[in-house]
């Protein structure tokens, strides 16, 4: 069914709020199963998303689809605008995230095609901007906890309807790529460490700056390199086991949304509440403008 395509500065022009965002990484293109598709590409102060994202409808909810790499993956981990990705989101009124992502194993016992749902990220990367203050307007949000727990709920018990092997909690290590692992970085992070990835935590730190619930479905397909018998990651490998967890990961997007609370029982959307410290009085117009729709009721003078 083809989809149709809209372009959009902000939501609310002939636009039904959408509350639920999947970003789907390596393996995962499109959502099969959504209704009424249509391609929409929003402006951002941050420059353009990954690809259009596809809203729909899936299991009577509006849902927005984004691939991260954009489809055909012509990104690399390090070229994906985040900012623009999130903001997108934020726009089309997402209040949760469900974040697909291809990761190495670091356990012996987290083996390929299992699922894992972390809850700690340990941040490798060196060449991203992780938020959307600067320019005149300084925050520090919290990110103890840098994981939905009531979303992380959801997904470990759709992974289970789904019949899918999960794992709930552990750390994703996010390197900075796009190569894999040296030898001695697979052992060093093997000592602390669940699953490595290039994406995530760069979409985390920012979906909690825009107090959006932010969660991983992290599917299994290597070992990385430190596994006696998986000497080295090999392409072929991953994209192999990325194909067999595709329709896996489909499925439990399904079960997730479709059992998917109406309510936050969570503080992901109070997160700036405590976060700006920058005097309102004093906020570049510029600045106010290009944050109005991630942090625009905290702005205005009087409203802290």
């Amino acid at each position: 069914m083809a989809k149709k395509k809209q372009t959009t500065k902000r939501r609310g022009v002939g636009m039904e709020a959408v509350g639920i965002g999947i970003i789907g990484g390596s393996g995962l293109y499109n959502m099969p199963g959504l209704e009424k598709p249509r391609e929409v590409r929003v402006k951002t102060p941050f420059g353009d998303s990954s690809d259009a994202l596809v809203v729909g409808t899936l299991e009577g909810k509006r849902v927005a689809f984004l691939a991260r790499h954009a489809r055909g993956h012509r990104f690399l981990p390090s070229e994906i605008n985040y900012r623009a990705n999130i903001h997108a989101m934020k726009q089309l009124g997402v209040e949760r995230i469900i974040s697909v992502s291809a990761v190495g194993s670091l356990q012996m016992e987290l083996q390929p095609l299992d699922f894992l749902i972390p809850d700690q990220f340990f941040d490798r990367t060196r060449l991203r901007v992780a938020t959307f203050f600067g320019g005149g307007v300084v925050a520090h949000v919290g990110f103890d906890k840098p994981v939905c727990a009531q979303l992380a709920g959801v997904l470990g018990a759709a992974c289970d309807s789904a019949k899918v092997r999960v794992h709930r909690g552990g750390t994703y290590v996010c390197m900075e790529g796009p190569q894999f692992s040296t030898l001695a970085e697979s052992n060093s992070y093997r000592q602390s460490h669940q699953v490595i990835g290039m994406t995530n935590l760069t979409e985390a730190k920012l979906a909690r700056e825009a107090e959006i619930c932010y969660s991983t479905v992290a599917m299994i397909t290597d070992y990385d390199c430190w596994h006696p018998n998986h000497a080295s990651v090999t392409l072929d490998e991953i994209i192999s086991n990325l194909n067999k967890n595709a329709e896996n990961a489909q499925n439990v997007i399904r079960e997730a949304v479709r059992n998917m609370p109406s309510e936050r029982a969570c503080k992901c959307g109070r997160a700036l509440a405590h976060a700006i410290i920058t005097d309102p009085s004093v906020i570049p117009t510029a600045a106010r403008k290009r944050l109005s729709v991630i942090a625009g009721k905290y702005l205005t003078p009087g409203a802290r």
